[in-house]
């Protein structure tokens, strides 16, 4: 079974978003915050992250920076999901992927 780390401060959201992967088959483990779900991450890395952008402490952007300059997760893919709406917001997700192009929806 797939393993997927959701990183979202919102409770609702990410007992939505662990709903619908769970019913796909996917094991999920929530993260309530970015420095929890870069430990989660760097402990035992996962197939995927899907990450929130805005949230106190470490965001989404720095979870990826983070996730993308160590070994262990460089090649994990990260998911950013956000109401953001500014173009410049995707670019910069694009380039805290560190050429390595997170998906932002």
């Amino acid at each position: 079974m797939m393993r997927v780390v959701i990183v979202e401060d919102s409770r609702t959201q990410a007992r939505q978003l662990a709903g619908v992967l769970t019913r796909e088959g996917f094991e999920v483990v929530i993260c309530r915050d970015g420095e929890s779900g870069l430990a989660e991450c760097l402990a035992a890395p996962p197939a995927v992250v899907v990450s929130d952008i805005v949230m106190p402490g470490i965001d989404g952007f720095e979870v990826c920076r983070r996730l993308k300059a160590s070994d262990a997760t460089r090649d994990v893919p990260v998911m950013l999901l956000t109401s953001l709406a500014d173009p410049t917001d995707v670019v910069r997700a694009l380039a805290e992927s560190q050429s390595r192009r997170p998906l932002v929806l």
